[in-house]
C-alpha cells in the first residue's frame, strides 16, 4: 500500500502558510484550525519548511514575545523531507520514525499535493491488522 491510498481516504487538503508571513499569522491559523503544524511555502508555492507548535514554543522560549513579529521562515524547520504518492506506507513510517518527525509532505514535480501524518499511517496499519485478524478468524471458523 502506498501514500496515495492514504490521501484518497483523507483528502489532499493541506493547511499552509507563506514563509514571509509573521509568526502571529501562523499561530492564528493553527488555533483556528485546531492543528499542530503548517506546511510552509515560498511565493512560488514550493515547500520550504514545516512550522510546528514545538518550533513556536522553542523560539518564544529563546526570544520571548519579540519572536512573534518575526517571519515564519526564521522559526520553521527548513527543507523538510518529503515523499511522493508512490512511496509505500512502510517507507513513510520508517522515514518518520528514523528522523523523529510527525508530518511528511507529499510532493510531485516540486508542488505540494498532500500531507501524511504519523497518525494517518498508524491508523492505516491498525486497520490492516484488524482486517487480517478478522480474515484469519473467518478462515479458522470454516
Amino acid at each position: 500500500m502506498n501514500v496515495s491510498h492514504i490521501l484518497q481516504i483523507k483528502g489532499n487538503g493541506v493547511t499552509t502558510v507563506l514563509d514571509i508571513a509573521p509568526l502571529t499569522e501562523a499561530i492564528r491559523i493553527l488555533a483556528e484550525r485546531n492543528i499542530g503544524s503548517l506546511v510552509v511555502l515560498n511565493e512560488d508555492k514550493q515547500v520550504v519548511g514545516i512550522l510546528s507548535e514545538r518550533d513556536i514554543i522553542r523560539v518564544i522560549g529563546k526570544k520571548g514575545d519579540a519572536a512573534l513579529k518575526d517571519a515564519v521562515r526564521t522559526t520553521m524547520t527548513p527543507d523538510p523531507i518529503s515523499c511522493r504518492p508512490e512511496t509505500t506506507v512502510e517507507e513513510a513510517i520508517r522515514e518518520m520514525s528514523a528522523r523523529r518527525f510527525r508530518h511528511l509532505p507529499v510532493v510531485v514535480d516540486g508542488r505540494l499535493v498532500g500531507l501524511v501524518s504519523i497518525g494517518d499511517v498508524v491508523k492505516l496499519k491498525i486497520e490492516e491488522a484488524e482486517r487480517e485478524a478478522a480474515e484469519l478468524r473467518d478462515y479458522i471458523a470454516k
